[in-house]
């Protein structure tokens, strides 16, 4: 089933209204000017935005040269993507999500991160010299940003953070 491009538009926009609205509710943090009402809002204003696009069209000319161009360029089907289990890799992003609640507090952020970039990444087709590099770096500049810009205290697990 295809939903057309102003039904789905006019969705997101509506899921972004509502976000805005209900981060709008949300309670200022006394002394900070930066609060937690500032990111639903934040994403709520770019889904409306995104969705009103979307919905009027703009953009679809682009779109359709570029499914062209791709077309012509695509590899032909690998083999692994005629393998039964193949459309059983939809299930890999929640089931990361389980492994990272199930895992974080005993491994740490650290070392989860890096397990569920790695699994990712190379499910998204990336080689090991692209997958490990970013399984390394990602996790401690995730950590960075949520332990010091965004004061959110992550396990420390098997590998704690000097900062």
């Amino acid at each position: 089933m295809q939903l057309s491009d102003r039904i789905t538009g006019t969705f997101i926009a509506a899921l972004g209204a509502v976000a805005a609205y209900a981060g709008s509710l949300l309670p200022p943090v006394p002394g900070q000017q930066v609060g937690p009402n500032v990111f639903p809002l934040v994403v709520g204003i770019g889904l409306v935005i995104c969705g009103a696009l979307i919905a009027l069209g703009i953009g679809h000319t682009f779109e359709e040269e570029a499914e062209a161009a791709v077309a012509d360029l695509a590899p032909p089907e690998s083999p692994a993507a005629r393998h039964p289990l193949y459309g059983l890799r939809a299930l890999l992003p929640p089931a990361l999500l389980f492994f990272y609640y199930f895992a974080v507090e005993s491994l740490g952020f650290i070392a989860t991160a890096a397990i569920v970039a790695l699994a990712l990444s190379r499910a998204l087709g990336a080689g090991w010299r692209i997958a490990v590099p970013l399984a390394l770096i990602a996790p401690p500049l995730l950590h960075l940003a949520f332990f010091k810009l965004l004061r959110v205290p992550l396990p420390a697990g098997l590998l704690p953070m000097p900062w």
